[in-house]
This record gives structure tokens, sequence and C-alpha cells, in this order.
């Protein structure tokens, strides 16, 4: 059987490295003097934790932007470990491995060549050390800050690297904002955070990183993101029907075969009606 290539890579700078996961995600080495930060560890599939330490000579530490099953599946294989423990149940439900197969089977094309083995053991939640907002690791020459961004699940974070003037929003906005899980805020709740989290960053990136598609954003996402809240609510949205797993949702803004705005704008919310003022 051919062997799978579970990670590829791209660099974004000279201290920030992106890596592809089996299903698309996107995960992020930070590259410290003394050191290096992993952001997110994809669906668990493949060990990511030998596969980095290829990459870096550097001790690592390891921070978890949420608990879903394709960025937070993999953390077992590494020691020091960050997440917001408000996402506990999320994480909890998402890491279990009937759930990681099925989400796999439903991204990957050619599932029936992962083997049991590939799938990386799990660990409890309160192995993880405690991620909050403002917290700050110093990696030598290159500062991340932590900020909230609640919304796409309670525990949502969003990471500054602030020499770079980078801000990795992730999954708390991007292209297609997930916001229809039973554990997501509603969309008054998520106006709210994306606000507060742009009145503590503004200024102080010019680029923004994402978790999917490839990974890059206008540094104008926030922004639109939170003028789309107000069409939503204002009923000016499109209103596409999506399904995912089971799941009904709407697509607030039309988009072409790659999740692309048909109207130009970047940053879209996939949202449940039930929610709106929420």
């Amino acid at each position: 059987m051919e062997q799978l290539q579970f990670f590829r890579t791209e660099k974004v700078s000279e201290r920030i490295i992106r890596i592809f996961g089996l299903t698309g995600e996107l995960m992020y080495l930070v590259e410290g003097n003394n050191r290096s930060v992993l952001i997110d560890t994809g669906t668990g599939v493949g060990d990511l934790s030998e596969y980095v330490k290829k990459l870096t000579s550097n001790p690592i530490t390891v921070i978890l932007t949420h608990g879903h099953v394709d960025h937070a599946s993999g953390a077992a294989n590494f020691d020091d470990v960050y997440m917001n423990h408000v996402d506990d149940q999320v994480y909890k439900e998402h890491n279990n491995l009937d759930l990681r197969k099925d989400y796999v089977k439903s991204q990957f094309k050619d599932f029936n060549k992962i083997k049991d083995s590939d799938y990386v053991k799990t660990k409890a939640s309160y192995e993880f050390k405690q991620l909050t907002d403002g917290t700050t690791f110093n990696l030598g020459g290159i500062t991340l800050e932590v900020h909230n961004a609640a919304g796409h699940t309670p525990g949502q974070m969003a990471i500054l690297f602030k020499e770079e003037r980078v801000l990795m929003t992730g999954d708390a906005a991007n292209q297609a904002t997930f916001l229809f899980d039973k554990n997501s805020f509603g969309l008054s709740s998520y106006e709210k955070s994306m606000k507060n989290l742009l009145l503590k960053t503004e200024g102080m990136f010019d680029r923004i990183l994402l978790s999917h598609g490839t990974g890059d954003a206008p540094k104008e996402l926030i922004n639109n993101i939170i003028q789309l809240c107000v069409d939503i609510r204002e009923g000016n949205s499109d209103d596409i029907p999506f399904d995912f797993m089971g799941q009904r949702a709407y697509i607030a803004k039309k988009v072409n075969e790659q999740f692309d705005r048909i109207d130009g704008s970047f940053g879209n919310i996939i949202y449940s009606r039930e929610k709106i003022f929420k």
C-alpha cells in the first residue's frame, strides 16, 4: 500500500512555518531563539510530534486554539500543551475516536488507506495547562499574545504574533466561519466577541492567518465579519442552505465552488437562524 504523506509545510516568514494536515487543516510552527510554539495539532492522524521535531531543535510548547476534532486531536504526543479550559466539554466530545474517524472520512478521499495505528491516542484535557486572555509566550525574538475570540466555540482563542504584526484568527473568523454547532455562540454574542478582539488588537497587525483554506486573509477580515453580523440581523444576507455532518445551517453570503464570496469581499458566516439574537 502506498505510504500516506500525513503532513507538508510551507514557509510563511523566517519565523513561521505553516503545516498542512491530512484533511486540509492548518497548523503553525513559530520559531523563537529559545523555544518554539506549535499552534494546533490537527486531527491526530500521523505522528505530528515526530514530524515537528525534524523542523526545529527547540523545546516545543503547544497552543490549542480550541477543542475541535481538527485542531486538538494530535495533542497527546506533546508534553507542554495549553488550552482554554472553557472548551473542556467541546474537546471531550470531539476527541471521541468514532467522531474523529467520521470527520476524516468526510474530508479525506483516501480514508481507507488510514490504519487504526495511524490515529494518535488522546489525553484528558485536565492534563493541559490553562490558556487565558492575555497569556503571553516570549520565545526569544518573537512574542505571542493570546486573546479571547469566543464564538466558533466558547473557548476559542486568537493569537497575536507581536513582532511579526500577524494575527491568527484561526476558526474564530475566516472565509466560512462555522457558527451553528450546539456549542457555538449565537450571532449577537459572537459580534460582541469580535468587536472586543478588534478593540484589543487593532493597529497591531498587517496580516491575518487562518486554520483552513490557503491560510491567509486580508487585515480587514474582522471588520468584514462584524459588518456581516449586522447584515444577517437586518435581513440583508443571502441565506444559502448548508448541511454539515447532519446539521442544517445557512451561508450568509453567496459563494462560488472555492467558497469565495461572489461579491468579492472576504469573510463569511455559516449560522443557525435560531440563534441570531442570542
